[in-house]
């Protein structure tokens, strides 16, 4: 059953954050009959398992599948694993690496855990590309690729740079629009979710569904969040993540040290927060809502509470926390009953390299039992435990 809304009502819900709307008219007629007749939008979004861990980059769209969901729509969680062994050159200067099939399903094992963190379980239908592509033949190949020509694909951006510059592009890269375009197809997609890099795919699936007799899809494309640093987009490789699975700890420091100048987007993505009310409030009581509010999203309101109470004892009240997470250093790692301090840093992760804990430890940035370390090259005797705190927010408990 869907909520008691109107289609207006639940349009309003829907593009809350949202970049762009193809074509509005049409969604909102999809609503009307969806209503009309008691029958839910299938609602898609494809994502490849390029790597194995999600962040909140990735939740910008898995909130907006929730919302779906929370209005009584079916979503259909795609795990491209097929897509994922060509690499999608959206946005991409060069050729991607290409996985294996083993990779990609390794990668993919780790998504369930992840996306139910956000999405209801209950009203997600999680499927594999693969089902449909890997038992195509080449006549169906064929077949597809007829439906678009060279001069369509050569309208992206990103393939006409690589064009005008000499660079490869590979005709594998060429058929991936038109792969995941199918996808749409094979799904009968009414609309589909993706970031705004992906447009140009989402079009070609509205375009391939008319070509098969199907209603074009409504495509929704979301921005691309950034990062903690407040400037590159979300990405482990920039070091500026939140991953999902992180403790609701270390989510909810990373989340109070973003740029104040990213509050209310941090809110209108991944919360249902009311945006007036916090910009009415000081930055850092708006933080509080918006950390508060995404920990809650992932670990229950309880535990999104409790983080808040524990940060402001911590931090207003000059307290040291009283649930630190311990992390247990292995006697393998220890010399002579010793660590070193840039070791520690990588192997808690507080760092996810050497030079990155070095850089911490040069900016003054990190500390055990409340004595600031100065020294790189110092070796931790781990004769007693210790609590080590990294930046104004991350502590962790260390335990031989």
């Amino acid at each position: 059953m869907l909520k008691n809304l109107d289609s207006h009502q639940q349009l309003e819900i829907i593009k809350r954050g949202v970049e762009e709307v193809v074509v509005e008219e049409d969604l909102i007629k999809k609503l009307e009959i969806s209503i009309k007749e008691n029958r839910p939008l299938n609602v898609k979004s494809g994502f490849d398992p390029s790597a194995p861990d999600l962040h909140l980059g990735h939740m910008v769209l898995l909130k907006k599948l929730r919302d779906f969901q929370e209005l009584g729509h079916e979503v259909y969680f795609l795990i491209g694993d097929f897509t994922a062994r060509i690499g999608d050159p959206s946005g991409q200067k060069e050729t991607r690496p290409r996985l294996t099939k083993t990779q990609a399903e390794e990668n993919a094992k780790t998504y369930k855990k992840q996306i139910f963190k956000v999405l209801d379980s209950n009203k997600t239908k999680i499927v594999f590309n693969s089902q449909w592509l890997e038992g195509m033949s080449f006549e169906d190949v064929l077949e597809l690729t007829s439906h678009y020509t060279v001069a369509r694909i050569l309208e992206r951006d990103d393939f006409m740079l690589r064009y005008k510059e000499g660079k490869p592009i590979s005709v594998t890269e060429f058929l991936y629009p038109l792969i995941q375009g199918y996808d749409s197809v094979a799904l009968k997609a009414d609309v589909e979710l993706g970031g705004r890099d992906q447009k140009f795919n989402l079009l070609v699936g509205r375009e391939l569904q008319k070509d098969y007799g199907q209603t074009p899809q409504t495509i929704i494309t979301l921005p691309i969040l950034e990062g903690t640093d407040g400037v590159k987009k979300m990405s482990k490789s920039f070091n500026n993540y939140i991953g999902i699975q992180e403790s609701p700890t270390d989510m909810f420091g990373k989340i109070m040290s973003i740029p104040d100048s990213l509050i209310e987007r941090y809110a209108i993505l991944l919360t249902n927060l009311d945006t007036k009310e916090l910009s009415d409030s000081p930055a850092r009581d708006a933080k509080l809502e918006v950390a508060c509010a995404i920990v809650s999203e992932i670990y229950g309101a309880k535990e999104g509470e409790n983080q808040k109470e524990s940060f402001i004892k911590v931090f207003s009240n000059r307290e040291v926390p009283v649930d630190i997470e311990e992390y247990k250093v292995a006697l393998e790692s220890l010399s002579n009953g010793k660590i070193w301090i840039v070791e520690l840093i990588t192997l808690v992760g507080f760092a996810s390299s050497g030079s990155e804990a070095r850089r911490l430890i040069k900016q003054g940035a990190v500390s055990i039992d409340g004595d600031k370390v100065s020294d790189e090259n110092i070796e931790l005797n781990m004769a007693k435990d210790c609590i080590l705190r990294v930046g104004r927010y991350r502590f962790k408990r260390i335990i031989v």
